[in-house]
């Protein structure tokens, strides 16, 4: 379960932004080539955010797409699946690229909230 090492590494930097506030959520936008199962990143960020000024926060995924180039018809598309193939010809002679961030977008601070420099919400 990698959910676990990336959920360690947010806490921690949901920590460092805290600055001792507790924290009611979190906002994070990881990419579809992470394979990134919901429930999993939820319980392990339960787990890493225990006894942490996280602990309890709501955290919200928003998974993003890659992008498909086919090389047999030229389409280009988004995808969800790992395994993508071209939406308009169904070919898996297909590059790949993007669906690899993972960025922490906001964080809430009980009625406010927080957005993280450099990353608008």
């Amino acid at each position: 379960m990698h959910e676990i090492g990336m959920c360690e590494g947010l806490v921690e930097l949901i920590g460092q932004r805290a600055a001792g506030r507790k924290i009611t959520g979190a906002r994070v936008r990881v990419g579809t080539r992470h394979a990134v199962v919901g429930e999993a990143f939820e319980q392990a960020f339960a787990l890493a955010a225990a006894g942490t000024p996280a602990q309890d926060a709501a955290v919200e995924l928003v998974v993003t797409p890659l992008t498909v180039a086919c090389h047999s018809c030229g389409g280009r598309s988004e995808s969800l699946d790992l395994l993508a193939v071209c939406q308009r010809c169904g070919s898996a002679d297909v590059d790949v690229s993007g669906g690899d961030e993972l960025v922490l977008e906001s964080i809430d601070f009980g009625q406010e909230q927080a957005d993280v420099p450099g990353h608008p919400r």
